[in-house]
């Protein structure tokens, strides 16, 4: 009974705060504006088959960047002995403690064809580069803000492995590169799987960094929601309908990464 009555408050915000706003998005997609059913809506939402695809490929090419940076980060933190660790860490989470707005500005001034890059190469006799408003100032604006999220995960799973098992593995006549790609690697993959859906997830529905970094001309998912809701373009169950495909979406990412995980959770014992 005390646990019932403790997991009450956290009862009561998910049904006010998770619930309720999901059958929100539901009625407002399945309805038109006098309150009638329609699938209208949904049959709509084909129409930005090419946005989806555009947030699909530069959410998942934003995470495959994070995954080859963040994991040698991840792992270089975890070997190192604990008092770097946590400096590292901080250092890892520094950016995060600055506004998220304020970040996506500060790349704008570096990306910008009058800003600080570009005026470093001037001075270097080179020519200027345009960088802003391209998809590639998207991806680098999304791996900039969202790379702790990936980093974290690995760190945490691979500083939790057992010194025991790659010992085991090298006395059974393993080097390094077996050790990594036997023992180590796989023994990560929960935090790969855990930082890959952290980063694709933000990564696949932002529209500040598209709207700011890629100069609407890169539009996204997020951003064509937001049209929905608060532009020119005001249709609250168009943009519904957007939104809970979107959800969809995700939550079948996500269903995959989490298969690969069950998968890797039985394999049971490895081969060197």
């Amino acid at each position: 009974m005390k646990s019932k009555a403790a997991s009450a408050p956290y009862l009561v915000w998910m049904v006010l705060f998770i619930v309720v706003p999901v059958l929100l998005v539901a009625y407002f997609a399945f309805t038109d504006s006098s309150g009638a059913f329609t699938l209208e809506n949904i049959a709509r939402v084909g129409q930005y088959s090419n946005v989806f695809l555009r947030s699909i490929w530069l959410g998942a090419l934003s995470t495959v960047i994070c995954l080859v940076l963040g994991y040698p980060v991840a792992y270089l933190i975890s070997k190192s002995s604990l008092k770097r660790q946590s400096v590292l860490l901080m250092l890892i989470m520094l950016p995060m403690w600055m506004n998220f707005l304020l970040r996506t500005y500060a790349w704008m001034t570096l990306l910008e064809d009058s800003g600080l890059i570009n005026s470093f190469l001037s001075l270097l006799g080179l020519p200027p580069f345009h960088m802003i408003n391209t998809q590639g100032a998207v991806v680098l604006g999304m791996v900039y803000d969202y790379i702790p999220f990936m980093v974290l995960p690995l760190y945490t799973v691979l500083s939790k492995i057992d010194r025991a098992v790659v010992e085991a593995a090298q006395d059974l006549g393993a080097n390094g590169r077996r050790v990594f790609l036997r023992v180590t690697f796989p023994l990560s993959m929960p935090g790969m799987i855990s930082g890959v859906t952290m980063v694709f997830v933000p990564s696949v529905s932002t529209f500040i960094i598209s709207k700011m970094l890629g100069g609407g001309a890169n539009l996204m998912i997020g951003d064509l929601i937001e049209m929905q809701f608060l532009g020119s373009a005001y249709n609250p169950n168009l943009g519904s309908a957007i939104s809970l495909v979107l959800m969809v979406l995700i939550l079948i990412c996500m269903g995959i990464m989490n298969e690969f995980d069950s998968g890797e959770n039985e394999g049971g014992g490895m081969m060197i």
